[in-house]
């Protein structure tokens, strides 16, 4: 991480400051989203705005750019998913402020304390980010070439077996 961003930030005093904050952090950094990833090489650029919209309603903005090592499931080649994104936290104190947030917002429930840390943020986001199953752009060639047989299709049906004893009766 940049070395003048600070760990940990008052998420009150930087709205009422009205900060922002930029920086590059390395994917090595994150471990809860290294897990998730086919290689720690890499770093994400990140931009943090604190404000008030014209309601009122304190929120971070939060811009992220990255490319990340996945795995395709499909060919289980390795290949960069690119993430670029805005992201818009209303802040709340409670939960029961979250009905109180206009469209767009995404809640970010802030500790008692108001202490934010700004590393889990951009690694929270990463990992909302991250596909459910990977799969490499262009990779549908896959099932075009080797297309799966009528006999591959029923023996993978776990209902065939069961309509060939319904035949029967």
């Amino acid at each position: 991480m940049s070395a003048e961003l600070p760990d940990i930030l008052d998420a009150w005093r930087m709205v009422t400051a009205r900060r922002e904050f930029e920086g590059r952090v390395a994917l090595a950094a994150l471990p809860r989203l290294r897990d998730a990833l086919a290689g720690a090489e890499g770093e994400v650029a990140f931009a943090l705005g604190f404000d008030r919209d014209a309601l009122r309603v304190p929120y971070l903005e939060l811009k992220l750019d990255a490319e990340l090592p996945l795995q395709c499931q499909r060919t289980l080649q390795r290949f960069g998913f690119p993430v670029h994104t805005v992201q818009r936290l209303g802040l709340i104190r409670d939960e029961a402020d979250e009905a109180g947030l206009p469209p767009g917002y995404e809640p970010l429930l802030v500790p008692e304390d108001g202490m934010l840390r700004l590393l889990d943020l951009v690694e929270d986001e990463l990992i909302l980010a991250l596909p459910v199953v990977p799969v490499k752009p262009g990779s549908e060639s896959v099932e075009r070439d080797w297309p799966v047989s009528a006999e591959e299709e029923v023996r993978a049906n776990p209902f065939a077996g069961l309509a060939a004893l319904k035949k029967q009766n």
